[in-house]
């Protein structure tokens, strides 16, 4: 799947009968804010079709369901705020008592650790475990972007070359006496400290095996894993060395055990939650289970929030007919957005969008040309004539067109759309529809002369370069390759130009940094290498014992938050 695609797993099909859901009156809340506390105690019992996919070890997993473990367990220099709604993104200090400026041209960050903070195996932290962590991510060779993050830190190319010899005596230097961490980079960069608050960066101690582990090592947290069995299921229990030391970067849970159980298909997850024999389930409900929970019965268990993420639909802007400005313009004019928002499941989940930043993201100021009425910033209907005219002036008509999905229920409802609507303007278009596993990929390499291709992307921290550079950079489309983001193949020079001054900007002047990615964002949409869709929104089902639920941009559900007391 698609970054936080890794990141997140969502089993978006089937969504389609949310439709009469959304639309049903149901007083589901939009939980953007704790809905109020408990007491501490009990067991949190949650439910999943499987465990997390690939290795459990923290510096290798990628997925949403062991990150949010892990947050409870281990902890990095600095976090993000255990907090719901925007305050989720800032970013805090964790285990350091700051969060440093860079000097050097932002190639020095130097951090001091809070004193008298105990891994769960009651050694003390100490700076030289924040060394041993950053070579350990090196040496264990199999961390997925150990060499595209945490490279930039002197040394790491060459720990990358040669993982077993990996050396990082200049570019971690640790004082124990002093408490102390600095870190010497190759160059500025301003997602640093992002890459520093995610699982892969979180101290582990000194002494853990320089190997891939079959369950998380001690870490700093309220909790520690005391289980980890994927064929059954993920035990938590209290780390009892664990003190209170920021209640905003990492407090004190609620439940003393929180259960993750395994083999638990979705539609008995939902009858389990209903009937209290499990608290959360992890997975989304199933579609012929949305209309009965969004009654008036579970109304306070059930919690939509928006997400930081986008779905599109990505031009292939280097082969006919989409080579040609007005020929992406005018499918951007066409689109009823609406339409495709009552396709994934109705305005309770998704909210139209013309852009590529989400809002409440850095850098996003609201942006629509692509609509009937401009000025308002959003969406509100297409412009079909406005649409027509483009494609006559493009000289592009007739011209074949083919739509590449995946075979999922709700992405080929998708892609028939834009089949019909494509056909509607006067091309001759087809639908090509890919098993999931290799759609992505198929799209990604451009000797497959995919022309128009269905994609999203979920953030794994909030920079707006994780979008705009990351997606749409000229460094990130590598020609005949699976492994190139950049699937519209786009490449303006001047807008790479304002992308490389933002990020430069942004070591040392992230708010003036964001003004630029507005104007990067703005620039960007008006080339169109994209139809952007809509801003995805999450479903949470709960059982009515749970407290305190709150919902983090970042981590999600925070499950250490809900008392079950």
């Amino acid at each position: 799947m698609r970054s936080r695609s890794l990141f997140l797993v969502v089993a978006v099909a089937g969504l389609t009968a949310l439709v009469a859901a959304s639309c049903g009156g149901s007083s589901k809340k939009s939980s953007a804010s704790s809905s109020g506390g408990g007491a501490q105690g009990g067991t949190l019992v949650t439910v999943a079709k499987a465990a997390p996919s690939g290795s459990p070890d923290p510096q290798i997993n990628y997925t949403l369901q062991e990150w949010q473990l892990l947050i409870l367990s281990h902890d990095g220099l600095v976090g993000f705020k255990r907090a719901a709604g925007q305050e989720g993104t800032k970013l805090i200090p964790d285990l350091a008592t700051t969060v440093p400026k860079p000097t050097d041209g932002g190639k020095t960050y130097t951090f001091t650790l809070r004193k008298g903070i105990k891994f769960s195996n009651g050694k003390e932290l100490k700076a030289s475990d924040v060394k041993f962590t950053f070579e350990r991510l090196f040496k264990i060779g199999q961390s997925p972007n150990a060499g595209t993050w945490y490279n930039v830190i002197v040394g790491g190319d060459a720990c990358v070359k040669t993982p077993k010899t990996c050396n990082l005596n200049q570019g971690v230097v640790a004082d124990d006496a002093k408490g102390t961490v600095t870190f010497h980079l190759t160059k500025g960069d301003p997602e640093f400290l992002d890459k520093l608050g995610v699982p892969f960066a979180f101290i582990l101690p000194t002494g853990t095996a320089e190997k891939e582990v079959q369950i998380p090592p001690p870490g700093t947290g309220p909790y520690k894993f005391a289980e980890y069995n994927p064929n059954k299921q993920i035990k938590l229990v209290r780390n009892t060395f664990f003190k209170e030391w920021s209640k905003d970067a990492q407090p004190d849970g609620d439940p003393d055990v929180i259960l993750q159980k395994f083999g638990i298909q979705d539609e008995a997850a939902v009858t389990q939650v209903e009937n209290g024999q499990a608290d959360w389930m992890f997975d989304i409900p199933p579609a012929d289970r949305l209309g009965e929970i969004s009654s008036a019965k579970y109304a306070d268990q059930v919690h939509v929030n928006p997400l930081t993420a986008v779905w599109y639909f990505a031009f292939n802007v280097n082969i006919p007919p989409f080579n040609n400005l007005k020929a992406r313009q005018a499918v951007n004019y066409a689109t009823d957005r609406n339409s495709v928002v009552k396709i994934y499941g109705g305005p309770k989940l998704a909210v139209p969008s013309c852009q590529i930043l989400p809002p409440n993201f850095p850098g996003y100021a609201p942006y629509c040309p692509y609509t009937a009425n401009p000025g308002s910033g959003k969406w509100t209907a297409p412009d079909m004539a406005k649409a027509q005219q483009l494609v006559n002036a493009s000289g592009t008509k007739g011209a074949s067109v083919r739509v590449t999905v995946d075979t999922t229920d709700v992405a080929k409802s998708l892609g028939l759309y834009f089949v019909g609507l494509l056909n509607k303007l006067g091309y001759k278009a087809s639908l090509q529809a890919l098993s999931p596993d290799i759609q992505y990929p198929y799209c990604q390499n451009s000797k497959n002369k995919v022309q128009f291709c269905w994609s999203s992307w979920y953030q794994d921290y909030p920079a707006a370069s994780d979008f705009l550079n990351v997606l749409l950079g000229c460094a990130s489309f590598i020609p005949n390759s699976n492994a190139s983001p950049n699937i519209a193949g786009f490449c303006d020079k001047g807008i790479q130009a304002q992308m490389d001054q933002a990020l430069q900007q942004g070591v040392t002047d992230p708010s003036g940094a964001n003004e630029k990615w507005k104007g990067v964002d703005k620039a960007v949409t008006d080339q169109a290498p994209w139809v952007t869709l809509f801003n995805p929104k999450y479903i949470d089902f709960l059982s009515k014992r749970v407290k305190g639920y709150q919902f983090s941009p970042q981590w999600y559900f925070l499950l250490g938050q809900a008392s079950v007391k």
